[in-house]
């Protein structure tokens, strides 16, 4: 009796073996299913080391580029193909956003369930939010300048134009290609924001300062600190208080207002308007951002302006534009488009639950908002340099060390219902903000809209 209880014993614990052992590889293959599937080994899926499943299109539907056995094919439009290089990816792989690196995965068809089965062995085909025609519109824009242009709905999320520069044509890729050309300016580098930072200023000043409306600062170009050292503008602007600070880009009005708030409040709005954090787009992480916060002088006061050491991503400083387009709730962008109403339905339900992130104040939103209008209207042409655009924006100038000029930046969004946009646009070395930058945003918004 006793040996049988022994063995019975000893059965149950090796089932119990048996089961833990099960459970693990269930686990491990949940988790690491689709690193196993895409190892290069995998004859199934590559094809002389090369990714041979799965294609790739824009958002109505266009081909972007198409994985075989005998290598990636191309939308037959090069401006298209330039223009998307940086998420179709090249030949070699380089490019880290490029999709058979980004979104191999998916392009293999790789589920937990099927594993990579397809109903014809070809891999799925992946949509995207973006929409190439407005893609090769912003590639067009850039005119061979180095940048980056971005714009996302802020209400939805879906980012509909990514077009990072310089770049080059990934079905016939030059021998020696431009330096530079692999990075996605757009989502893998930052910075200097220049003077787009003093919209995060302004809401500090707007949010924990009681005279933030009312103060008012005598410009006359510069303004002196210790040893020798300056905060200078363009030329004197005057008494200005914060609307019209903003509407001049007043550097030495934004210095002294980041003098009063101090290094930790300016630190906190950095990091409620995530500019010092990584977004996960879809499984592509952004750069985060990078601070310093000194405590008081001169370098305080370039922080609170957007020079010193402040760097930000374009990708997140086009959702903080989101935020103050949507009264303060910034809803974090997505790129990969539902294949089926299932996904369409799991996407809401995400973006609903994990993917709004509250930065500012609705009333702070809406006087930023009309700070921005008023930038426009009074200060960037208004409708004569913008037709038919109800746009907000701000410009910025980044001075950067041994540039021949300064990085040009325009920043801002559509204050339109039936056009809920944000964008962002950097032209490195283009100088004034409006100059290179706002005729970039203005072409690629007006074939956008109209």
């Amino acid at each position: 009796m006793k040996k049988i209880e022994k063995r019975a014993i000893m059965c149950l614990l090796l089932a119990l073996v048996l089961l833990g052992g099960l459970c693990y590889f269930i686990y491990e293959d949940w988790h690491e299913g689709g690193a196993w599937a895409v190892y290069e080994g995998n004859r199934d899926v590559y094809a002389d080391g090369d990714l041979a499943k799965g294609a790739l299109y824009d958002v109505n539907g266009n081909l972007l580029m198409r994985n075989t056995s005998d290598g990636m094919q191309f939308n037959e439009d090069y401006y298209v193909r330039c223009a998307m290089m940086h998420i179709t990816g090249d030949k070699d792989n380089n490019v880290i956003t490029g999709s058979n690196r980004a979104f191999v995965e998916r392009m293999i068809g790789y589920d937990f369930i099927n594993g990579i089965y397809t109903l014809n062995n070809e891999g799925e085909n992946v949509s995207l939010t973006l929409n190439s025609n407005i893609c090769a519109t912003a590639f067009e824009a850039m005119n061979g300048r180095k940048g980056t242009i971005g714009v996302y709905n802020y209400k939805t999320g879906q980012i509909v134009c990514m077009v990072s520069t310089p770049t080059f044509d990934p079905a016939n890729p030059p021998a020696d290609p431009p330096d530079g050309s692999y990075i996605n300016r757009f989502i893998s580098a930052t910075f200097a924001p220049g003077s787009t930072f003093k919209l995060v200023t302004a809401a500090a000043s707007i949010e924990t300062l009681e005279n933030a409306y009312s103060y008012t600062w005598d410009c006359t170009g510069s303004v002196d600190y210790d040893h020798g050292d300056k905060v200078t503008d363009v030329s004197a602007h005057g008494t200005v208080d914060l609307q019209e600070a903003l509407e001049v880009s007043c550097n030495c009005y934004f210095g002294k207002v980041a003098e009063q708030l101090g290094g930790d409040m300016i630190k906190k709005y950095v990091k409620k308007t995530l500019l010092d954090e990584s977004l996960n787009i879809d499984g592509i992480e952004t750069k985060a951002g990078t601070f310093d916060y000194p405590d008081s002088g001169v370098d305080l006061a370039w922080t609170g302006i957007g020079q010193w050491h402040d760097m930000v991503n374009p990708c997140n400083l086009m959702v903080y534009m989101g935020a103050i387009a949507n009264d303060g709730t910034a809803v974090l962008p997505t790129i990969l488009s539902p294949t089926n109403i299932v996904d369409e339905k799991l996407k809401e339900v995400k973006t609903a639950a994990l993917k709004k992130k509250d930065m500012i104040d609705p009333a702070t939103a809406a006087s930023l908002r009309e700070m921005m209008r008023n930038n426009v209207e009074s200060h960037y042409g208004g409708q004569n340099a913008f037709p038919g655009l109800e746009l907000c924006a701000k410009t910025g100038t980044a001075e950067v060390e041994g540039q021949s000029a300064p990085n040009s930046w325009f920043v801002g969004f559509l204050d339109d219902s039936e056009n809920p946009y944000a964008f962002v646009v950097l032209v490195e070395e283009g100088g004034y903000g409006i100059d290179a930058a706002g005729s970039v945003a203005n072409k690629v918004l007006q074939d956008l809209v109209n």
